[in-house]
């Protein structure tokens, strides 16, 4: 299992370090309060890290959280009920 990981942290590295190659035509990016300049590789690694960012975010809130605390309130009713048995 730790040489797929290594395998695929291995193919995503050469597969940015080949489209900031392919691509390194300069662009500027206008925030409406500021700007940035890059080159358009970097401009999309970012890009896609700042959605795979956003995507993590909404899975943790839409689904990692609310499985927490349902786990959080079955665990208090369990322990509510083991010690509230008057033994």
């Amino acid at each position: 299992m730790r040489l797929i990981r290594i395998l695929v942290a291995l193919a995503c590295l050469a597969a940015g370090i080949i489209v900031g190659a392919l691509n390194p035509q300069p662009v500027t990016i206008d925030f409406g309060f500021t700007h940035g300049s890059a080159t358009l590789g970097v401009t999309i690694l970012l890009s896609l890290l700042a959605g795979v960012l956003a995507g993590g975010l909404a899975v943790m809130a839409g689904v990692v959280l609310p499985l927490r605390q349902r786990l959080r309130k079955a665990a208090i009713a369990r322990g509510a009920s083991s010690t509230g048995d008057g033994t």
